[in-house]
């Protein structure tokens, strides 16, 4: 438990440090007691984990509860509610419950083999293993019979923590709310779930160029004495797989058969970076460029709050791409008919050359495209670059700017675009307003943002589209496909940078709980 937690937690005698639980368990242990222990997240105690502890006491004689941190917590927006300290406190001032303490880990699989007790305790609606996304009862039930242990589970009526959070806490803004009671009549978690379980074998091609996000975080100092320059002085240095890395790895998470066909540079290549922080199952296809560099964005950032001072971009001069299109040109045409969908990240860096676009164009079974307006474009590089797409996911700005039009009806403007470019699908992501959905189908839908805490932006566009073009790809519903990029979105702001990528899990998680 962090020094807060533990501050917290002095007035609950209950609650201890897992590494002293440990050592309280072996000695019930000796003294013949049978431990058992439950675990979970706990956010907002109810009548429900409250009779799930006492069935639980009475399977044996010391009854310790683990609690899932904060910062492993995915059920969604603004949670928990309720933080590690609050939530281990209140579980130590019930009589039933003997011993508390916060986990370390994501899961109770390391906590089991660390503390050891004679039974681990699930709910009742754990019971059927089948219905178990995560595969974890099974792993867990490992865990505790490799220790000399076994599962067992509660029986009696089941309430959920999201539920009631959801209908009485006011998570969301109302318009959001109501948007969620609607959505819910007519499309069930188990619905939207199958439709990303479809997605699974689709065969993906992710186009585009290579980027290496670094972050230098730093604290300000002030001006310099003698000139006009803000000083500030080094604390860290982050790097992500940003660009098409970040697309490849968030198609992976919904797609088994993700190939990348990406350009690096001979100099400063940073290759063995991106393949260690390229998901492994995800093919890589390298084209390289002679006397250039892999890009690198250096983002200067003011440690607290999270803010961007400036940024360094090192890349080549676009035309050295150019050089090389014939080359890539070629591999495209090669490849393209083993693929169901090809996405092209656009950023606008001289990688997707007009032949290479025309290639993708002609020759892609199914195509997605964004690009992407950066300060290495300087607004040049919008969708119509692209004579024909399938499906177009791009901000309202980009949007906007291709139209050249900063004002006016926007559905209009997608319309427009959407006959030009014989687009059958289009999202535009709008930030705190969600996004805007059209298919010529089944025509608009707006889609609410599902976050009301934004840490950084960067990367949430690249996450939004490689999940909703798979969608597209697969013909889900409209208002489905956007209300699954809101929730990608939301995950994504949620985090630094590209520092995580989408995982079929947590995302599962985010949905089945916004939607109790």
């Amino acid at each position: 438990m962090n020094g807060s937690a533990a501050a917290e937690s002095k007035g609950a005698p209950h609650v201890v440090r897992l590494e002293e639980l440990a050592s309280l368990v072996a000695a019930l242990k000796k003294e013949g007691k049978v431990v058992v222990q439950c675990h979970g997240v706990f956010d907002l105690m109810h009548i429900g984990h409250i009779r799930h502890f006492e069935q639980a006491k009475r399977l044996g004689d010391v009854l310790i509860v683990t609690v899932t941190p904060d910062r492993f917590v995915n059920k969604g927006p603004n949670r928990p509610v309720f933080t590690e300290a609050h939530r281990a406190w209140a579980i130590g001032a019930l009589g039933c419950v003997d011993y508390v303490a916060v986990n370390q880990w994501p899961t109770a699989t390391d906590t089991i083999r660390l503390l050891r007790p004679n039974i681990f305790v699930k709910g009742s609606e754990y019971r059927d293993s089948s219905k178990d996304r995560t595969g974890g009862i099974s792993v867990e039930q490992g865990a505790i019979e490799e220790v000399g242990g076994r599962l067992a589970f509660t029986d009696d009526v089941v309430f959920s923590s999201s539920t009631l959070l959801n209908r009485h806490f006011g998570v969301f803004p109302e318009k959001t709310e109501q948007f969620l009671a609607g959505f819910s009549t007519k499309h069930s978690s188990a619905t939207i779930l199958s439709h990303l379980d479809s997605l699974r074998q689709l065969k993906v091609l992710v186009v585009g160029e290579a980027i290496i996000d670094e972050y230098q975080y730093c604290e300000t100092i002030g001006k310099a004495g003698k000139e006009p320059v803000l000083v500030a002085r080094h604390l860290s240095t982050e790097r992500f797989a940003g660009g098409i890395l970040a697309v490849a790895n968030h198609s992976a998470a919904v797609s088994d058969h993700v190939t990348m066909l990406t350009c690096l540079g001979q100099l400063d290549s940073h290759e063995e970076f991106v393949r260690q922080q390229t998901r492994p199952k995800v093919e890589k296809i390298f084209h390289y460029l002679e006397d250039a560099p892999t890009i690198l964005k250096r983002r200067f950032v003011e440690s607290y709050p999270l803010q961007k001072l400036f940024e360094v971009y090192l890349m080549a001069d676009i035309d050295r791409h150019a050089a090389q299109s014939a080359a890539l040109c070629e591999n495209l045409q090669a490849i393209l008919p083993n693929f169901d969908a090809v996405i092209v990240a656009d950023y606008g860096h001289g990688m997707v050359t007009p032949e290479v676009a025309e290639i993708l164009c002609t020759h892609a079974p199914f195509l997605a495209v964004n690009t992407q307006v950066n300060a290495g474009n300087h607004g040049f590089n919008t969708v119509s670059k692209y004579r024909r797409a399938d499906f177009i996911s791009i901000s309202e700005r980009e949007l906007r700017l291709e139209a050249r039009r900063p004002r006016g009806d926007l559905r209009e403007i997608v319309s427009a675009i959407s006959q030009q470019l014989s687009c059958e699908r289009i999202v535009i992501t709008r930030g705190e307003q969600g996004c805007l959905c059209y298919s010529r189908e089944e025509g608009f839908c707006e889609i609410p943002a599902f976050t009301g805490r934004v840490v950084d932006r960067v990367g949430a566009g690249d996450a939004v589209l490689s999940v909703t073009a798979l969608c597209a790809a697969c013909k889900t519903p409209m208002d489905i496909l956007g209300f699954i990029g809101s929730c990608v979105g939301a995950m994504a702001v949620g985090v630094v940078g590209n520092r995580d990528s989408v995982e079929s899990v947590p995302l599962a998680r985010y949905i089945e709980s916004i939607l109790k």
